[in-house]
């Protein structure tokens, strides 16, 4: 299915030229929960909604888990996801510390190879608005 886009006005504050730009956007259509994740996986196979629903959030659980400690999990044919944080610099090394330094922390995806490759090809994309799909 292609994507939806939109046509976007942003203004550039930092150059010289402060002419606005216009950007292509893509589109969000909706969000896919685990109850409908868990049905479409439990009608392709043998396993029932119920356990499918179970697995995803034990996946859920173990993601944070082995994140938390430091690993680095590999999904294979999703990607690997991992903890980064956003840190202040510090002149002193002996001044920095997780509390006063760490701002935030955020979560690295690496998709698949397979993925990469995918979306490389690029995806078929239609203008909000317009008729043909």
């Amino acid at each position: 299915m292609p994507i939806r886009y939109r046509i976007t006005k942003r203004s550039n504050t930092i150059a010289n030229n402060k002419k606005p730009q216009y950007i292509m956007q893509a589109v969000n259509t909706g969000v896919v929960n685990v109850k409908q994740l868990s049905k479409q996986i439990s009608n392709e196979c043998s396993l029932s909604e119920i356990d499918v629903k179970f697995v995803l959030e034990a996946l859920g659980q173990k993601l944070k888990f082995y994140l938390e400690d430091g690993k680095i999990v590999d999904l294979e044919n999703i990607g690997k996801f991992r903890i980064g944080f956003k840190c202040k610099a510090n002149p002193d090394p002996t001044q920095l510390t997780p509390k006063r330094n760490i701002e935030k922390y955020h979560l690295n995806f690496q998709p698949d190879v397979t993925i990469k490759r995918w979306l490389k090809n690029g995806i078929k994309t239609y203008k909000e608005g317009s008729r043909s799909k």
